[in-house]
């Protein structure tokens, strides 16, 4: 009887043995975690068995936060757009013509015609085709072009005025600067208006020094060149401040046989309505 009740005592233990031994080997062929009890202090499942080929469970992020999406990066930042003006779009629509997509200009400001020019350039080199110039289309187009001087950013004029020679600040006088390019009209010191304007080449030079004008041509047509000479305000012998249809169409990229060339009718035509005969001319560097 005591041999029994010892074998019964003993048994138990066994079995036990046993089980944990099942479970060691099935963790080792399975793969299990040893679970912790619950934040309420209940226990668990001792052992959580994960069957082959299943995902495990996610895993929070470090720091025990939810993991979350890397967001996406951000669009690059528009520099100009149509409607902008400034120099610094006058330096864009400059660079735009050296690579031949823009052909007119530069205005100093983003037309349409600027924003086709960008939407084209960018097609082109695989950019969202937004007609916007944002940092990534304006650093292509710098790695592309070269700094523009000053008159690839006023190859059609626009540029600033020089301040009028002193010569010029008494009377009635056709103020004309070859280092701005500009012609002021003025009238006792005080600028009517004023004008771009483009001069002789390297070999018919426009003279300088003080003139009066001499004669009035409205449909003149040069005699020496076969060239008409719109709007004629002769002022030293052959050379006369006129309208040209070559430096409207072509800017400084042209020059005269030495008269003072306009390019806007409408400006020139004014000038010619108020100019009168004997009115002076200086034309200064």
């Amino acid at each position: 009887m005591r041999l029994r009740g010892i074998e019964r005592i003993a048994g138990r233990p066994a079995a036990a043995l046993a089980s944990a031994a099942a479970l060691t080997v099935l963790a080792a062929l399975c793969g299990c975690t040893v679970q912790p009890a619950d934040a309420d202090g209940k226990n668990r499942s001792p052992v959580h068995i994960r069957l082959p080929g299943t995902r495990p469970p996610d895993r929070p992020a470090p720091g025990g936060g939810p993991t979350t999406a890397r967001p996406a990066p951000a669009a690059p930042r528009v520099l100009w757009s149509r409607g902008d003006t400034g120099p610094e779009v006058r330096e864009l629509q400059a660079r735009l013509r050296q690579v031949g997509w823009l052909l007119d200009g530069p205005t100093g400001t983003y037309d349409d015609l600027t924003e086709e020019a960008v939407e084209g350039f960018q097609g082109k080199r695989g950019l969202p085709r937004t007609g916007r110039t944002d940092t990534v289309t304006w650093q292509r187009l710098l790695g592309m072009t070269h700094r523009p001087g000053t008159w690839d950013l006023y190859l059609m004029g626009g540029q600033p005025a020089a301040a009028p020679d002193p010569r010029c600040l008494t009377g009635r006088v056709l103020c004309i600067d070859k280092t701005s390019r500009t012609l002021r009209w003025m009238i006792d010191g005080r600028t009517v208006s004023t004008t771009a304007v483009r001069f002789g080449s390297q070999y018919t030079p426009t003279r300088e020094g003080v003139f009066h004008i001499y004669w009035k041509s409205r449909h003149h047509v040069s005699t020496l060149y076969d060239s008409p000479m719109p709007y004629a305000m002769f002022f030293s012998g052959g050379q006369a401040v006129h309208y040209s249809y070559d430096f409207a169409a072509r800017g400084y990229a042209g020059g005269s046989h030495g008269c003072v060339n306009v390019r806007d009718e409408a400006a020139v035509a004014s000038l010619f309505a108020q100019v009168r005969t004997g009115d002076k001319v200086v034309v200064s560097w």
